[in-house]
């Protein structure tokens, strides 16, 4: 018996002894990124040990606007970057500090993502639609951020000039929102996530949504030329990312009507993961799902418009093009 107990033990420990070289053996890798559902195949594939499965330690941090993730990429504070494209992010990428490997979210009619909100007061006073919003002190994060790009889609759509609409940048959405709440802007624009809370409150007005009006690429996967230096952790990533991809489409997006995502069996467990590092209720994230492309392409012909408007607009520096800073290794293109 004493024998067997000790044939247990030692078997036991080898067991421990792999299990600890594995851990030891595992890529390790920082993520920057929102806590917002247009990183909900970040939270699957963390959450659902789909990266663990790839030989991946990955550390997720979190930031409040786009653009600070994108300097932490370049500075090397984070090894990937996942969030909405910017002119600061263009321009780190224009410089050859940044490169685009591949697609997120989009804004899509039917999916409700980034949305247009009024103060009370400016509604009282008639800005009922986003056409409204010529002549309006608008609060977006950053100039050049996807809000102010999101702004100047609209303004071609509807035919007034973007130079009209005061852009009002607070650096983060805890901060629009604020102001929204606090009438010192008549308009916002806001992720879902972060505007509900103020609709429930009664402290603003929905307009429409950024997807409904002009829909585009608005997320994407993103790497530092040194860690692209590493292979074998780029595929690995993207490999787990694509998996998870795949699964928010077909459980959650696949089932959206009218959208909105159905709470039963087979969604529950996807939205409970989103709900648990967007730090919202499970209710509220079933109508505030981001489509994502089921196979992680990237829209490359809307990247180049974007960099070309951001050029126009003097966002962007000059002299790059879309296809300049995307790493075609590693990008699908749509």
């Amino acid at each position: 018996m004493i024998g067997i107990a000790r044939l247990a033990l030692v078997g036991l420990l080898a067991i421990m002894a792999m299990s600890t070289a594995r851990a030891e053996d595992a890529l390790k890798a920082k993520i920057g990124v929102l806590r917002l559902s247009s990183s909900a195949p970040v939270f699957i594939a963390q959450d659902k040990g789909y990266f663990r499965e790839a030989g991946l330690e990955v550390e997720l941090k979190f930031f409040d606007a786009a653009q600070p993730i994108a300097v932490a990429t370049t500075s090397g504070d984070v090894d990937f970057g996942i969030t909405a494209f910017t002119a600061g992010l263009y321009n780190l990428a224009g410089k050859g500090t940044l490169k685009v490997i591949g697609g997120m979210s989009r804004e899509k009619a039917g999916y409700p993502l980034i949305g247009y909100f009024a103060s009370n007061n400016a509604y009282a006073a008639g800005l009922k639609t986003p056409k409204d919003l010529a002549g309006k002190r608008v609060a977006v994060t950053q100039v050049g951020s996807s809000f102010h790009y999101s702004l100047g889609l609209l303004a071609d759509k509807y035919g007034f000039k973007l130079a009209d609409v005061k852009i009002v940048p607070l650096q983060s959405l805890s901060n629009a929102a604020a102001a929204l709440k606090g009438e010192t802007v008549d308009a916002a624009l806001l992720p879902i996530s972060t505007a509900r809370k103020l609709m429930d409150e009664g402290g603003a007005k929905f307009l429409g949504w950024v997807g409904d009006e002009t829909p585009w690429q608005l997320g994407a996967v993103f790497a530092s030329p040194k860690t692209l230096t590493n292979k074998v952790l780029v595929t690995k990533l993207l490999g787990a990312l694509a998996k998870a991809d795949r699964e928010y489409h077909d459980v959650i997006l696949a089932a959206m009507k009218d959208g909105v995502a159905p709470i039963n069996d087979k969604t529950k467990p996807l939205l409970e993961i989103i709900a648990k590092y967007t730090n919202l209720p499970v209710e509220q994230v079933v109508g505030n799902c981001a489509y994502i492309d089921p196979d992680g392409k990237l829209d490359v012909k809307n990247v180049d418009n974007q960099i070309k408007w951001l050029q126009e607009q003097g966002f962007a520096d000059k002299g790059f093009d879309a296809n300049a800073i995307i790493a075609k290794d590693y990008v699908k293109a749509d």
